[in-house]
């Protein structure tokens, strides 16, 4: 049982050093986006006048393909996901055998009559 706990525990940490990173990502990108949008507009800095926005649609981009990992794949895909699949393959694998090994006991048989 204590096993159990620590896998839940390690589990529950690790999520939550997930969603840490994701808010920190969010507060970095409010920020550098606030910052480009201020430093374009207001310094006129930078040639083209829109040049920002495609690096905060760009970063902005990323930062959904971050949270699609934190709050979907990796919340549905986790441990016990993996361990279901392996005891489904493993048991696939294990009826293949059991058939194959009674097609060789059967084989003989036949070959003596």
């Amino acid at each position: 049982m204590e096993r159990e706990q620590h896998e839940l525990y390690e589990y529950a940490r690790k999520r939550l050093k997930q969603k840490k990173r994701l808010y920190f990502h969010f507060v970095v990108l409010f920020l550098a986006s606030l910052f480009l949008f201020v430093s374009t507009k207001i310094l006129n800095f930078g040639i083209n006048s829109n040049w920002y926005i495609w690096i905060i649609t760009i970063w902005f981009f990323l930062f959904l393909l971050h949270f699609i990992k934190v709050y979907i794949t990796d919340r549905f895909m986790n441990k016990n996901w993996e361990r279901d699949q392996i005891d489904r393959l493993v048991a696939l694998q294990q009826k293949k055998l059991e058939e194959l090994q009674s097609q060789i006991t059967e084989e003989p048989s036949k070959l003596a009559q």
